[in-house]
């Protein structure tokens, strides 16, 4: 009885690398799709299947939440740590199906721009998050979140310029708004990238 109730459930560790692989994965095809537009039916539909694999690994976290007794990092940081990272997932695949929902005929470089912001702050992310597994890496850990709260404010910054160049330069006002809806859906996801890495220093921060 006793080994039950001192059990941590190191299965979490497992849950962290496949949902930050998917990030990596899923940022990758939303490249392609940017890169090779004409088939970018066939790209959804590989995002979108990546996007319901992290919301079945979330899930499971979530249950194994529920039925774990002690976890080994603070059960709130698991929980936050899973949701951000599915739900960069879930804007990758929202910008995606916007691009096909809103028509829109052509991606745009400022788009690709900020699509490889994410892509570098995935695998940035999963670097940080296989390290969290040994807390004697910290070093590795710290220089990840450096870096992807470095790329957070760069893909502020391509936002702002874009933004501010759609209001300046196009004058159909849809046009604006569609696509000020799928680069602030990039960016965001962005943001969810720094929020994870935020996520991971406090951990560090508490086990140091």
């Amino acid at each position: 009885m006793l080994g039950f109730l001192i059990h941590k459930e190191y299965g979490f560790f497992d849950i962290f690398d496949q949902l930050a692989a998917a990030g990596v994965e899923g940022a990758g095809i939303f490249i392609e799709m940017i890169d090779h537009y004409g088939d970018a039916p066939a790209k959804i539909q590989r995002l979108r299947e990546v996007e319901h694999r992290g919301d079945e690994l979330t899930h499971h976290a979530m249950e194994m939440l529920h039925k774990t007794f002690i976890t080994p990092i603070d059960r709130d940081q698991i929980h936050t740590l899973v949701s951000r990272l599915d739900d960069i997932l879930d804007l990758m695949d929202c910008a995606a199906r916007r691009m096909t929902l809103y028509d829109v005929k052509a991606p745009t470089p400022e788009l690709k721009e900020l699509a490889m912001v994410l892509y570098h702050s995935t695998v940035e992310i999963q670097k940080a998050v296989k390290y969290l597994r040994n807390l004697k890496n910290a070093g590795e850990i710290h220089k990840s979140c450096v870096e992807i709260n470095k790329l957070e404010n760069d893909g502020d910054a391509l936002r702002d310029a874009v933004v501010a160049k759609l209001f300046r330069d196009q004058p159909d006002a849809i046009e604006i708004l569609k696509w000020k809806e799928i680069y602030e859906d990039v960016e965001t996801a962005i943001d969810r990238c720094e929020d994870v890495a935020n996520v991971i220093e406090g951990v560090v921060l508490e086990n140091a």
